[in-house]
């Protein structure tokens, strides 16, 4: 008969965000059996696969079988509380004022004060289907694991009887626990192979909250795609074809609005090297985010291949290289730029440097700390080793055709001596357009965001990428529609200053994801600790940087098109 084995991953507390592996506490032991090995996106998520203690045989039962017996030193033990939320929960704690704290929430008989219960025995339940071949083979197409606690009265010869382990807080001396499992199976024809994974999405009611989120973006997204429809068809349209009319009945000296200031529409912004770098980072991780979601959505990166989804982002980063190097040396010869050297290092090297200076000092705490999320040193040198030897390379052959192409042609020359800007009304001034437009764009994301941020935080699986992918779409849409109807507010106001201002109003999205953030990690986390405070936030910010770059590269792109679309249509002496 075939053998099943069972491993264990990382523990993980809901009180901080440093994961352990299974061997760093004083649980049963496998005896025996080979760790599988991680691939780079498990490495990278901090996921240490161990063999367990737990082994048995397909089709047998078993009942109340012993795993080990372990002895405790109370005054040896921690006084933190470490509570597992993925897989099964190895305790739980009633507080000194009988509230029930995680786990203990399942049951009624766990109700003395000021007193830990341990989860000592697990009853494991294994649904398989016969494969139709003809062939003795069997399918494993799920498992539930229900845990249980048992204060068993013969600890040589356990039971599964009685009521459940408690330990006291004040308890001294020693604590003998038995740890036990029970194994049944069922053979269940319902469940297909492809779809395995649907059983773990059950417990999890989350899609009529999806839905809602869906509807409230798409109502976002129907009044700004109104509201642009009305400029573009309307205004725009009554504006060109003034403007035409003027050129024709030679009354130009009456000119106002966006045509005046067509001979500095397309004047090179200021820092323009940073702004063209931020575009090039920006486009390999639009385009990076765009492809892992669909392949995500297409289900090639399913619960089933653990890491997948990292690995697949990480690698198409790495690939990447090529059009971030040539959209920013494109955009730098557009603004006028010589200094392409510089602008190719910064665009391999400021971005990708700050990412990763971020994550280093993340890793020492987890270092320090000990956890598993520690990323070996090997890996570390082999993440370098993709950015210096394949990224960095392929930047330099973008940034090389980028810069043999001619530089973009406008439809319309620049003037040699800058157009002085009126004086501006509060609306139109660029601080408060900017804080304006990243309101919308983070209205159509916030509900995604909660579960996005529990499956990374609360450790729950995230397994929604069609609303992902559908949300992402949206809030391209959005951002864009955000962008432009700012962008022409402004240059009817006859400030031409829009490449940065584009890119800022599209990119101050993020800054209300830092803010929501922040108010998720005190009202909603229950984390302590100083070391898991620092890397809540050290992560934080590397998401918010990369969010700040896809945005505000959505918001630069999508407004040089409508800059170069309205002016090429109306008619410039």
């Amino acid at each position: 008969m075939a053998e099943i084995e069972l491993f264990v991953n990382r523990l993980d507390s809901v009180e901080s965000v440093l994961p352990y592996e299974y061997t760093a506490f004083d649980f049963c032991q496998a005896s025996e059996g080979k760790r599988p090995s991680e691939n780079l996106g498990q490495v990278l998520f901090g996921e240490r696969i161990e063999p367990s203690p737990y082994k048995f045989t397909f089709n047998k039962k078993e009942t109340c079988k012993l795993v080990c017996t372990k002895t405790y030193h109370t005054e040896k033990a921690e006084d933190g509380q470490r509570f597992c939320n993925p897989g099964f929960p190895i305790g739980c704690y009633i507080t000194d004022k009988g509230r029930a704290k995680d786990a203990c929430v399942i049951s009624s008989d766990f109700h003395e004060r000021d007193t830990f219960y341990i989860f000592n025995h697990v009853d494991i339940k294994i649904y398989y289907h016969v494969v139709e071949t003809g062939s003795m083979g069997a399918r494993l197409v799920a498992a539930k694991l229900e845990p249980k606690s048992f204060k068993h009265t013969h600890i040589d010869k356990p039971d599964c009887s009685g009521p459940p382990m408690d330990i006291s807080n004040k308890a001294s001396g020693e604590i003998k626990i038995a740890y036990t499992y029970s194994v049944s199976f069922e053979e269940d024809d319902k469940i297909r192979w492809a779809s395995r994974w649907d059983y773990i999405l059950e417990s999890m009611p989350h899609t009529h909250i999806q839905w809602f989120s869906i509807m409230n973006s798409l109502v976002i997204v129907l009044f700004l795609s109104g509201m642009v429809a009305m400029i573009m068809l309307r205004t725009l349209h009554k504006d060109i074809a003034r403007y035409n009319q003027m050129d024709s009945t030679e009354d130009a000296q009456e000119e106002f609005g966006w045509k005046l200031v067509h001979g500095d529409i397309f004047r090179p912004p200021r820092k323009g090297m940073l702004l063209s770098v931020f575009l090039g980072s920006g486009t390999q991780i639009l385009i990076m985010t765009f492809v892992t979601l669909f392949f995500a959505c297409l289900g090639f990166l399913s619960p089933a291949n653990r890491g997948a989804l990292m690995t697949c982002a990480v690698v198409l980063w790495v690939l990447l290289g090529t059009p971030a190097g040539y959209v920013a040396a494109r955009f730098y010869k557009s603004f006028g730029g010589e200094k392409w050297k510089t602008n190719v290092l910064l665009t391999s090297f400021l971005c990708p440097g700050i990412v990763f200076a971020d994550f280093f000092i993340m890793n020492l705490i987890l270092w320090g700390e000990g956890s598993s999320a520690a990323i070996p040193f090997g890996t570390l040198v082999a993440i370098l080793a993709l950015w210096f030897c394949i990224s960095v390379p392929l930047t330099f052959i973008g940034a090389y055709f980028g810069f043999k192409k001619n530089a973009i042609e406008h439809p319309v020359r620049t003037n040699q001596i800058p157009r002085q800007i009126p004086e501006q009304s509060f609306y139109t001034k660029p601080l408060p357009g900017i804080i304006m437009g990243g309101i919308l764009p983070f209205g159509c994301i916030f509900i995604q965001l909660f579960f996005i941020l529990n499956s990374i935080w609360s450790h729950q699986m995230y397994y929604m990428f069609g609303f992902l992918f559908l949300v992402f779409i949206i809030l391209v849409i959005t951002c864009s529609e955000a962008t432009i109807l700012l962008c022409y507010f402004h240059l009817c106001a006859e400030d031409y200053h829009w490449q940065w201002r584009s890119f800022l109003t599209s990119g101050f999205t993020a800054v209300y994801f830092l803010i929501y953030a922040v108010h998720y990690f005190f009202s909603k986390l229950q984390i302590t600790g100083t070391a898991s405070a620092i890397l809540y936030f050290g992560y934080t910010m590397i998401m918010v940087l990369i969010f700040f770059l896809f945005t505000g590269t959505i918001g630069f792109f999508v407004c040089f098109w409508f800059v170069t679309k309205i002016y090429s249509v109306v008619k410039v002496d």
